[in-house]
């Protein structure tokens, strides 16, 4: 049965989320952007074949999620060597500061965060996605954003 929702607006309305998600797993930069371009073109995929009742946003979500452990996976199977490190030519502004923050988090707490606060996800399918317990991931969601408290400035959040 075919798709009603029309693959242009749910990029419209759920890409914002979508890449959220990715920058939460993964931070900011390219490999973000990547999983949102791969996460779209599966979906581009998939949508002519979703059932109609599919609850879009969750399930773009899951699929961004997947994609971004891909790219977890594949940057623990190649080095990429670099002779020195670029100069940065201004400083981070206040939301790179936070992704900064982040991604600094122990991977568990990160992806609790990433999933339930980016995505919406709630922790049952957040547990599901990255193989845990709702307890498990509840208290990692939980532990990760007092780490954050603790670490960010107020001025973080200006």
């Amino acid at each position: 049965m075919a798709n009603t929702l029309p693959f242009e607006r749910a990029v419209t309305e759920h890409g914002p989320r979508v890449l959220r998600v990715c920058r939460g797993i993964l931070g900011t930069g390219a490999d973000a952007d990547d999983a949102w371009s791969e996460t779209f073109l599966a979906a581009l995929r998939a949508w002519p074949d979703l059932d109609p009742e599919t609850h879009h946003e969750a399930w773009l979500v899951r699929v961004a999620s997947r994609k971004c452990i891909d790219i977890l996976r594949g940057r623990a199977r190649r080095a990429i060597p670099i002779d020195v490190l670029p100069e940065r030519d201004s400083p981070p502004t206040p939301n790179e500061s936070i992704w900064a923050h982040v991604a600094r988090l122990p991977e568990k707490q990160r992806l609790a965060i990433a999933h339930h606060y980016y995505g919406g996800l709630p922790h049952t399918e957040t547990a599901e996605l990255i193989g845990s317990t709702p307890a498990a991931v509840r208290r990692a969601a939980s532990d990760g954003l007092a780490a954050l408290r603790r670490s960010l400035n107020p001025e973080d959040f200006v």
